[in-house]
């Protein structure tokens, strides 16, 4: 079996597809949805707005910039749970929804043992720390409908495509279906299973193409819904020295989990129509892999008031499997007899378990730290981050074929190429000390990192502004920080795809993502 043919079959399996692209393009979405880390750290890094290169004394160094270990002159446990609510704007169609959801996680668990210090030597102090934390969280809601008038855009138009393209009788397609298990092994036999596909052509030797929809003129309610819940998290180790009091030098290693789930629910119903009340195809995705990462460190003080940071992040190279699933259901008037089969089908093919490695960006980052009053009235903070969108890969070992694997490997190389560049993501914060209490501040901004418009969203729109704000307060055993974060940027996905743009929807969404996070911990 060739590239071309799983690729065709993949395409069918999306759970929404660029707009305009193939299906190689999946495989680098997914690629940049993996590799898309907005903000991670504890209360404290958060409330400054993600500024890490050049900051020490937090558990965030582990997985951050590990120099910054070596500031630590106390032992320290850790643990930070947090609250993510999304409120998106919606609009589809004309129609304009909100659709909102939360989830509950622990974003950071860490250890840092600080060693002793020796002012008699250059080597000052050292410190180990091992850290659980997530990089990215994947939660998210969408849920859009209206109204469309187009009677030659309808998912049930991309079955009838499917079926004429592939020139099925009726008996190929019928006698695809398997009745024991309710399954078929292509859509197209399930919705012939179910009566969306209606035959035009009864010829001697049999019907088949060309083949036709019911209620086809009707005009249409349609509704999308699309539920993402999963982490990209690591555990990490790191290790740090500090020469003089002056140089900080880290580094650290860390075992990554990538654990993605989503769930797309397409609903479609005809207004007054004869033969269906409503009809929905549902597609559940799943992905999991393991990875290593690798960083590097160095943090340094010019003087009292001012350090300088930079850090080197090397690609996460991740082995991943997905899973994919589809159902079909109908909810039929009485003109449309089942003949006792069912209301639903799900499609089962040998291409719903796929494996493939995955190389996430190369990042640098670099920053300064500016204390006011010696340190006593608090500090600002500034990174920027680079990151190499251009450079993810996927590959895969899948086919029998080596020509097949380096095809697919390029297919989706050039998709990358062609669609993601890279960026410098740019940050500060500041923190103001009275005391015990801390308070904090920060602002974010994350250019995008496409290079042209998908789904009817220009790229220049997809740019993340994060807003971020926390307080604190901390003695010699104890420690308690609380962050808020809001994020806001726009995306889309095209629910079905058809042979003309202008038959082809697309859901453009408001994002707008709130993180709270608790941090708290002891020092010993």
């Amino acid at each position: 079996m060739n590239t071309k043919y799983l690729f065709s079959a993949l395409l069918l399996s999306c759970a929404g597809l660029t707009y305009g692209q193939g299906p190689a393009a999946d495989y680098a979405d997914d690629a940049f949805r993996f590799s898309d880390f907005s903000q991670t750290g504890t209360a404290r890094f958060r409330g400054l707005g993600g500024n890490q290169a050049a900051l020490g004394g937090d558990a965030s160094n582990i997985f951050g910039n590990p120099a910054g270990l070596a500031f630590y002159n106390r032992s320290e446990l850790s643990i930070s749970p947090s609250f993510n609510l999304v409120n998106n704007q919606n609009s589809f169609l004309g129609g304009q929804t909100s659709s909102t959801g939360s989830k509950f996680n622990i974003g950071q668990l860490g250890l840092v043992l600080a060693g002793n210090s020796n002012s008699q030597r250059r080597w000052r102090r050292t410190a180990f720390g091992v850290t659980y934390s997530q990089s990215a969280n994947f939660y998210d809601y969408v849920d859009a409908r209206g109204t469309n008038r187009n009677p030659n855009s309808s998912l049930a138009q991309t079955y009838i495509n499917e079926a004429n393209a592939g020139n099925y009788s009726e008996a190929e397609l019928s006698d695809d279906y398997d009745r024991a298990s309710n399954t078929v092994s292509f859509r197209e036999a399930g919705a012939y299973r179910l009566f969306l596909i209606n035959p035009t052509d009864l010829g001697a030797n049999g019907s088949g193409p060309p083949y036709t929809r019911f209620d086809a003129t009707l005009a249409k309610d349609q509704r999308a819904t699309l539920s993402r819940s999963g982490t990209h998290s690591q555990w990490t180790i790191a290790y740090a020295g500090n020469l003089d009091d002056k140089l900080y030098i880290g580094g650290s290693i860390a075992l990554t989990r990538l654990k993605y789930a989503s769930e797309f629910v397409f609903l479609e119903a005809p207004i007054n129509g004869r033969y269906y009340i409503d009809y929905s195809q549902i597609n559940r995705f799943d992905v999991t892999g393991n990875g290593v990462n690798a960083t590097l460190g160095i943090i340094y003080k010019l003087n009292n008031d001012l350090q300088i940071g930079a850090t080197v992040v090397s690609p996460t190279f991740s082995s991943a499997r997905e899973v994919f699933a589809q159902t079909l259901v109908v909810n039929p008037t009485s003109l449309i007899n089942l003949g006792g089969n069912p209301n639903r089908v799900d499609v089962t093919s040998p291409y719903d378990n796929f494996d493939y490695s995955l190389q996430t960006p190369f990042r640098a980052s670099g920053g300064a730290t500016y204390f006011l009053g010696k340190g006593k009235i608090g500090f600002i903070t500034a990174t920027a981050e680079y990151v190499g969108y251009g450079g993810m890969r996927v590959r895969t070992s899948y086919f029998s074929s080596q020509q097949d694997n380096t095809d697919f490997k390029t297919d989706v190389r050039g998709i990358v190429q062609s669609t993601y560049q890279n960026v410098v993501n740019l940050r500060a914060g500041a923190e103001i000390r009275a005391g015990l209490l801390r308070l904090r501040a920060g602002v974010g901004y994350l250019p995008s990192a496409y290079k042209v418009d998908l789904d009817r969203v220009a790229k220049t729109d997809r740019d993340k502004l994060l807003l971020s704000a926390g307080l604190g307060v901390r003695n010699e055993r104890f420690f308690a920080d609380l962050s808020g974060s809001y994020l806001t940027y726009k995306t889309g996905f095209t629910p079905y795809q058809l042979p003309s743009d202008i038959d082809t929807p697309t859901v453009n969404t408001n994002n707008r993502n709130t993180n709270v996070m608790l941090s708290f911990g002891v020092f010993f």
